[in-house]
């Protein structure tokens, strides 16, 4: 559990401290706008963790830089030949405006065909499809969890799809409910797939320590490679981060 925060300013640089009991000292710098945040063992004197960060001052000021320039979804406005994601594929949309239910259908390979009744301002257009996203997203999670909670030997009692505004994935360990990140759906099945896996160990490690990170690397050895193709794929134009 982390008991204090602190900052290390190193020039234009600065540093979130955690402190938490850990052994070693974990570096991590997250999307979108590269907030570097190092955990450092309760013990740990400052002068120590701080000659640390120094030292990675290279390897911090590449991430940030990568981070600054990931792609960026421009603002939608859901009109006909604008660019949508859903499992990673790029998609053009084709606004159908017609008497009816609203709905959202899959046309061939590049297509995602909206009919909306006709005159329906973008506001609710956005609405129509992120529902259409989240009833995609779940019917594929629980064949996921399931998979997953027999290989890592827990069981999620609840889990939930919403939007989030900073994190792809939480998850509430007395409870054993977890959620995810209805922007999910637009990104590759792996990482929805991560996500879930990610949240699942919480339930034998709550914190983001070396014992979690060994039950990663137990689980699914290329958890790094996941979680590094979901933060280079191209973020919404609302920024997230994980």
């Amino acid at each position: 559990m982390s008991i204090e925060q602190e900052q290390i300013q190193i020039g234009s640089v600065e540093v979130e401290v955690i402190r938490k009991d850990i052994k070693n000292m974990h570096l991590a710098v997250y999307p979108p706008n590269g907030r570097i945040r190092l955990a450092a063992p309760l013990s740990t004197d400052f002068e120590i963790v701080r000659l640390f960060a120094i030292s990675k001052l290279g390897w911090i000021k590449k991430h940030v830089r990568n981070f600054k320039e990931q792609r960026r979804e421009s603002p939608r406005t859901y009109v006909s030949g604008e660019s949508h994601y859903y499992l990673g594929r790029r998609y053009l949309l084709d606004v159908i405006e017609r008497q009816g239910y609203n709905k959202v259908e899959l046309n061939g390979s590049n297509k995602i065909k909206l009919y909306v009744r006709p005159g329906m301002d973008p506001r609710k257009r956005e609405h129509v499809i992120k529902e259409w996203y989240r009833k995609q997203l779940k019917a594929r999670i629980p064949e996921l969890i399931a998979k997953w909670e027999e290989r890592i030997g827990v069981e999620a009692q609840d889990w939930g799809v919403k939007q989030m505004r900073t994190k792809w994935g939480a998850c509430n360990i007395e409870a054993k409910r977890i959620w995810l990140n209805l922007e999910l759906a637009k990104k590759p099945l792996i990482c929805l797939e991560y996500i879930i896996v990610h949240e699942l160990v919480h339930l034998l490690e709550r914190h983001h320590n070396d014992r979690f990170v060994a039950y990663m690397d137990q689980f699914m050895p290329k958890w790094r490679m996941h979680r590094d193709q979901l933060n280079e794929l191209p973020v919404a134009h609302v920024d997230w981060e994980y």
